[in-house]
């Protein structure tokens, strides 16, 4: 099922290197166990600041999706220009 999900919706598994399967423990993957366990770790910790922002604040509303690519295509995107060269 994930990998049908990521191949319909055009996903790269190396971009999201981790899924929340609904009813099921979250499934992380990288290019060898070290790698998969940190991806466990990072979604763990990225799980646990979500939990406690909806703490603080129920009515938190989603960052707006403008701003995540923004962040994201500064890193990863084809005119990447955030780190080193």
């Amino acid at each position: 099922m994930i990998i049908e999900k990521f191949h319909n919706d055009g996903l790269d598994p190396a971009a999201m290197p981790g899924v929340l399967v609904s009813n099921h423990a979250p499934f992380c993957w990288g290019k060898d166990p070290q790698q998969a366990v940190h991806n466990a770790v990072v979604l763990e910790e990225v799980a646990k600041m979500a939990l406690q922002t909806y703490q603080l604040n129920v009515q938190q509303q989603p960052i707006d999706q403008y701003l995540l690519d923004k962040h994201y295509l500064r890193k990863h995107g084809v005119h990447a220009y955030y780190g080193q060269k």
